[in-house]
């Protein structure tokens, strides 16, 4: 693990670690989002950006520059290993100075310019074990290859913190994530999920039980819509992550749709068929965005069916 810190880093005494990890994805517009917030509660904040086995120098000579120059206390992490979601945010946690984390990925962009303060503000005020600030797709793309991501998203992702604190666990993400230090040394990410999805959702499943999970709106921007065959991808890579979930948590679990419609089809023995129909569907750019996203849901909730062990 390579560190990269400014000349600020060593003076800074911060309350706040934001923690930023990437595969791929370059940061520099996040980077240059939180630069543009300025006064004395940036003396407070120092930011932490992981580079999870990217090895693309062009890349980490560019970050380094603007880490070199920013006015917050900034230190770039090089590893030239893979370590995972989990893992990664894990090692995040562990070079982390601040009483609290805020993780939140590279793809994303504040939707105000006062996050870091709001957020502050909030740790000042309720001390909280653990907030979800929330997600938007306000300054993603509207690009007609993401529509169905974005109209899915604005469902069931981008919903106002009044609904997430009725299921707390169920509206938590990686992203614009705080957490006290302390809570997450107890609890930190279970590095036995592999590949993408519901780490985040297990933690919160786990800590609820022993600390609030509350929900504010102080959000910020997804820009990494993706296209059906991409999320088709992840959805294959999250079955597995789905079903260790499932055994972990069935009391949690059983409440989701996605888990009951799976269930349902391994009872039916129609995995399988769902599955084809739905990839078809799914992939038609002539069906409506709507219906597109439903079969989605429903090609999702086969490969969980199979998973589960149809």
């Amino acid at each position: 693990m390579i560190l990269h810190p400014n000349a600020r880093w060593p003076d800074v005494k911060p309350c706040l670690s934001v923690l930023v990890p990437f595969l791929g994805d370059d940061p520099s517009a996040l980077l240059q989002a939180l630069e543009a917030e300025h006064g004395d509660h940036t003396n407070r904040i120092e930011i932490i950006i992981l580079d999870d086995g990217t090895n693309d120098l062009s890349l980490t000579r560019k970050l380094q520059g603007l880490v070199d120059t920013s006015h917050h206390a900034i230190c770039l992490l090089s590893s030239t290993d893979n370590l995972g979601r989990s893992k990664g945010r894990n090692r995040l946690a562990a070079q982390a100075r601040g009483s609290y984390l805020l993780f939140i990925d590279a793809d994303m962009l504040p939707d105000h310019p006062d996050f870091l303060r709001f957020w502050l503000t909030h740790i000042d005020t309720q001390s909280p074990a653990a907030t979800f600030g929330g997600f938007s797709v306000i300054q993603a793309s509207t690009a007609p290859e993401y529509a169905v991501h974005r109209s899915m998203a604005q469902r069931s992702d981008c919903v106002a913190a009044a609904i997430r604190n009725q299921q707390p666990e169920k509206h938590v993400f990686t992203s614009n994530l705080l957490i006290r230090k302390d809570v997450f040394r107890q609890n930190p990410f279970d590095e036995n999920f592999q590949g993408w999805g519901w780490e985040d959702v297990e933690w919160a499943m786990r800590i609820t039980r022993a600390h609030p999970i509350t929900h504010i709106d102080n959000t910020a921007t997804h820009l990494g819509l993706d296209t059906v065959p991409a999320l088709m991808s992840k959805y294959r890579q999250s079955a597995d992550n789905f079903a260790r979930i499932a055994r972990l948590h069935p009391e949690y679990v059983a409440r989701y749709p996605s888990y009951r419609i799976a269930k349902m089809l391994k009872a039916l023995y129609l995995a399988t068929p769902v599955r084809m129909i739905a990839e078809r569907i799914s992939v038609a750019s002539y069906m409506p965005v709507s219906v597109r996203g439903l079969a989605l849901r429903f090609y999702r909730a086969a490969l969980y069916a199979k998973a589960l062990g149809a």
